[in-house]
């Protein structure tokens, strides 16, 4: 939309003393907003909107703070507070919002600096736009109450803005948000004179407190207000000096960096923590100048520490600093409190969700399964043992051409039975075994685990699998070679029942070992470089970032690439010790027999037989199963991981217009803490309260 109100006012010359007016005249002739636009604020002022005089609906205090509050929010700021921007959208001054002030007050909100435009208005009581010595000094003592630290409004800084005689020189818009700007800082160091009766640039722990109660409040999170005292154990004074204290004021107005800056440097860390050195010298590698000083770092670290130098701290330590609503762990729990028989309903629907978890994730495994099939039959085929001197199969394409020959399409399909009866516990128990142990080896504060556990993890769940995978590994292969033993042979085909029991329970588990050989440094190796892809590589987790549909699967597709190709000579070797030799072809007796012949016969490319088809069949199938198991994890049961959420990481639900509302908010609450609770329970300070409505009536 185009700009309809200057920036550009009462700094240029007088003849901008009616720029409200005009301002406010030109909004309402504006027609450039879209419809959807203007149909979304007239369905909030319509559903907030419960006072009705003479057919026409209007907003009160109440339900105006209603209307354009956040519904979630970050920040310490109440909702009771958002009833200072009635004063500006209530344009009349009759203590209602009408349509018509409404739509004025959204297209402001539109504005980029609507922030400081807000407060600028708040300050300007006469609507004259400018505002002078009276108007900041009454509206600023109407705002901080008598038991405040005292300002002196006869200081050379507000003389600089203001001029030496009072009405010499009023503020324009521009000059009100440099003054506004640098006011906390003048605050700042006028109590600190006032606090410092001796005079030796020393306050005590309480007053330093009370300093920043008034200031920053609504910054810091109950845990840092209740150890503010506790930054005087810096020195060995026992008090807090000048320096401290601007540094103090420093960190909190810097904090955004602050967080971006220990979010950068923790992700780098190996082990996910920093200490003091680490935040410097990040500070520095990012940043034109020294963003922070070393008393400002100690200032971070002792508050993140709770007051231990020595130790290197995660990002979670941090959270009682970055975010103003962290609460301890033990609060969390007590809120989220369940009775007895919640809780039990609770487990019970979540047994529930897990068992159909399984089904679901199984069902996507078999899905998978089904699809690369053909290339799992080929591949068994092409690793199978020749007559010595002989070639059964050229390569996969050659293997594929004479299954379709000799037995048609349904000969790639053939022992898909067992396959797809296996695929849910396998996928189960490997998926489960995985995350326990993860979750048992995870640092419960950084979210690290280191590379060895890693490995661990990935490979107990792959040894775990064996107890289902090899049982139906031996099924699925001789239920492959029938077709081809049928044709050449004249056998009679038999079904999975029969070789079950041919085999019996011991038979079911021949060649487990060369089994384990594959599935443990598979495991270990997909779920490693999976993890590690996923971090390192797409950057989850980075300030809050949330992988997408193609970066998860991207992520599960890759890593299965050199956990299939590396493993291929275990896979090659099972298939040997599974498949019931005939006559003329190799017989092994075990495992390192195997590996012996196949590297003496046949050279050692013999052992890598069918990599190429295990990276095009174990990529997909895993990378679907795995993409299916993160969507599955994140609903409804999401464990609760340890994360610190702030206003930079929590995803954006609020309109624009409710997040400038609050940011403007929170520069007058840089005058005050208590900005706003005062003087809603007062009328205007220069202004006259215009007559109340005749025969106002409240609709339900």
């Amino acid at each position: 939309m185009t700009r309809v109100i200057s920036t550009v006012h009462c700094d240029a010359d007088a003849a901008s003393s009616s720029l409200t007016g005009s301002a406010l005249k030109s909004v309402r002739s504006v027609v450039a907003a879209p419809e959807n636009e203007m149909k979304r604020w007239r369905r909030i002022f319509e559903a907030n909107a419960k006072v009705v005089i003479d057919g026409e609906k209007y907003l009160d205090p109440d339900n105006f703070v209603n209307a354009i509050a956040p519904k979630s929010d970050s920040t310490k700021i109440g909702r009771a507070q958002f009833a200072i921007l009635f004063r500006v959208a209530d344009s009349s001054k009759r203590g209602l919002v009408s349509w018509d002030d409404f739509t004025v007050f959204e297209t402001l909100l539109k504005r980029p600096d609507a922030d400081y435009w807000i407060a600028f208005q708040y300050f300007d009581v006469d609507s004259s736009g400018t505002i002078t010595f009276d108007e900041f000094k009454n509206v600023f003592l109407a705002n901080v109450g008598p038991s405040a630290i005292p300002f002196d409004f006869d200081c050379d800084w507000v003389k600089l803005y203001l001029g030496r005689k009072n009405g010499a020189h009023v503020l324009g818009y521009n000059e009100f948000t440099q003054l506004m700007k640098g006011l906390q800082g003048e605050r700042l160091r006028q109590a600190f004179k006032y606090l410092d009766k001796d005079q030796d640039g020393f306050i005590r722990p309480e007053e330093f407190k009370q300093i920043i109660l008034e200031i920053a409040g609504h910054k810091l999170s109950d845990a840092v207000i209740e150890r503010l005292p506790t930054l005087c154990t810096l020195t060995p004074s026992g008090r807090i000096s000048y320096s401290e204290v601007i540094a103090f004021q420093n960190v909190i107005r810097e904090m955004d960096m602050v967080e971006r800056i220990l979010r950068e440097a923790t992700a780098k860390s190996k082990d996910g923590r920093i200490d003091q050195s680490d935040f410097l010298n990040h500070s520095a590698a990012i940043s034109r100048y020294a963003l922070f000083t070393p008393m400002e770092a100690s200032i971070i670290f002792h508050f993140a520490g709770r007051g231990s130098r020595e130790k290197k701290l995660a990002l979670l330590d941090f959270a009682q600093l970055l975010d103003p609503q962290w609460r301890t762990p033990h609060e969390v729990l007590e809120a989220n409190e369940v009775s007895p028989k919640a809780s039990l309903l609770q487990g019970v629907l979540k047994s529930a969700y897990s068992f159909a978890q399984g089904g679901t994730v199984g069902i996507a495994g078999a899905f998978g399964a089904t699809i690369v099939y053909p290339i799992d039959m080929g591949k068994m085929q092409n690793q199978r043992s020749t007559v010595v001197g002989q070639m059964l199969y050229k390569n996969s394409i050659d293997c594929a051409q004479k299954i379709f020959r000799n037995e048609g399409l349904m000969g790639f399909y053939r022992g898909l039975g067992p396959q797809l009866i296996g695929v849910a516990p396998e996928k189960a128990i490997k998926l489960t075994v995985n995350g326990l142990v993860r979750g048992r080896a995870m640092d419960p504060e950084t979210g690290r685990i280191k590379l060895g556990w890693e490995l661990i993890a990935g490979g107990m769940a792959g040894g775990c699998q064996v107890i289902f995978t090899n049982p139906l590994e031996i099924v699925k292969i001789r239920l492959q070679i029938q077709g081809e033993a049928a044709k050449l042979e004249g056998a009679v085909k038999t079904g999975a029942a029969h070789i079950v029991r041919q085999l019996g329970v011991v038979g079911l588990y021949k060649g487990a070992s060369a089994c384990l050989l594959r599935d443990i440094p598979f495991s270990a190796i997909y779920f490693t470089a999976y993890s590690h892809l996923k971090k390192d590589i797409f950057h989850e987790g980075y300030n809050g970032k949330q992988l997408s549909f193609l970066e998860t699967l991207g992520a599960a597709g890759i890593a299965g690439m050199p956990a299939a190709y590396l493993t291929t000579p275990a896979d090659v070797v099972k298939t040997r010790l599974q498949v019931e030799a005939r006559q003329g072809q190799t017989h092994y007796k075990g495992l390192t027999d195997a590996f012996v012949k196949i590297n003496k016969e046949e050279g050692f490319k013999a052992l890598f037989k069918g990599g190429p088809a295990r990276i095009l069949r174990s990529s997909p199938q895993f990378g679907f199963t795995l993409l299916a198991y993160e969507y599955l994890q994140k609903y409804p049961w999401q464990d609760n991981k340890s994360e610190v959420k702030t206003a930079l990481t929590t995803p954006k639900r609020d309109e624009m217009s409710q997040i400038r509302a609050r940011n403007a908010l929170k520069i007058l609450l840089d005058v005050h803490g208590d900005f706003g609770r005062r003087a809603a329970n007062f009328s205007h300070p220069l202004v006259k309260q215009a007559p109340p409505p005749t025969s106002p009536s409240k609709t339900a």
